[in-house]
């Protein structure tokens, strides 16, 4: 029986695994078929392909920086070069930042942190229980797992849901709000730009990137990630799979009218919707960790909104864990 098992593949599920890795042995287990949680990566193709989550990284902290850097030495990131055009003049953004990628795709720090951990994908967590010391899990199809010790990376709103009648700390009893997003990924023919992204001050569409700017791969159409503000995206995410060709359009529309490009023939499109895309409200502690029952939480939406805070929330939570 391993000592550790981490429920989400995410920036803080890989993170976690990994520190964990070092010392003990760890199984991780996701829903998603491969590793990435919010920095995943849709191929259309086995080389194309869309970062339909986490659109770049930005290091703030200097742990963080050193951290991507040793990334980018070990030629895992990269940076994303291009023109960038800034217009939403009310976000909070430097516009000369750094905009760091992944070489293949934005799941790349993932997939590098978790390349010796034990991963079981398509295994989506339903319930769990304690017992004799021990966590009891029960997962979608039916089968069983118990583990010494479990970390949940979930979203807060299943992490409540899971384990709310365990976990007796004030921020459960929160109200965490986290903002949707609505992501449509299309191919057009090639078009005369050289823009590489666009971050638009409109109430409807938020940002827009062109995947081949990425210099990830060749291709003779143009991919395009569309990613709507959070504000739209809270009122339409319940119905966006009844309406996702209704959302696209709108998106889609708005990214022709905003840019000038002349629109064109849609030659593929798709839509994600992301229910807990971010949490703009940091909590006042930045993970949690119980030694009774050993049991710890860690995600970025202790922190912040960006991948950032997910990696801040898992280092937290494991030096709670070797004290």
């Amino acid at each position: 029986m391993n000592r550790y098992c981490v429920i989400g593949s995410g920036i803080s599920g890989a993170t976690i695994a990994n520190l964990l890795s070092k010392k003990y042995s760890v199984d991780l287990f996701d829903k998603a078929r491969g590793p990435g949680g919010r920095s995943s990566f849709k191929r259309l193709d086995k080389v194309k392909g869309f970062d339909h989550g986490v659109q770049y990284i930005s290091p703030k902290t200097s742990a963080f920086k050193k951290f991507i850097n040793i990334l980018i030495k070990k030629k895992i990131l990269k940076k994303w070069s291009g023109k960038h055009i800034f217009l939403n003049k009310f976000k909070n953004e430097n516009k000369n930042h750094l905009k760091i990628i992944g070489r293949k795709g934005n799941n790349d720090i993932s997939k590098y942190l978790l390349k010796n951990i034990k991963c079981y994908f398509q295994t989506e967590l339903k319930k769990i229980d304690y017992k004799e010391k021990k966590w009891v899990l029960t997962f979608s199809d039916g089968n069983k797992k118990i583990y010494e010790k479990l970390i949940l990376t979930c979203p807060f709103a299943q992490l409540s849901k899971l384990s709310r009648k365990f976990i007796k700390a004030p921020f459960i009893k929160k109200k965490v709000k986290m903002d949707a997003n609505i992501t449509v990924m299309f191919v057009i023919k090639r078009i005369n730009t050289n823009v590489s992204s666009y971050l638009f001050d409109d109430k409807i569409l938020g940002w827009a990137a062109k995947e081949n700017s990425k210099k990830r791969f060749k291709s003779y159409q143009d991919l395009w990630t569309l990613q709507s503000t959070h504000n739209w995206a809270n009122k339409m995410i319940n119905k966006n799979r009844e309406n996702k060709d209704i959302n696209s359009k709108t998106l889609i529309d708005h990214f022709f009218k905003l840019t000038g490009i002349k629109k064109t023939k849609i030659l593929f499109s798709s839509n994600h919707g992301w229910k807990y895309s971010s949490n703009s409200n940091p909590l006042k502690i930045k993970s949690y960790w119980n030694s009774s029952l050993n049991l710890g939480v860690c995600a970025d939406w202790f922190v912040g909104p960006r991948l950032e805070a997910g990696w801040i929330s898992a280092n937290d939570l494991y030096e709670k864990i070797i004290k």
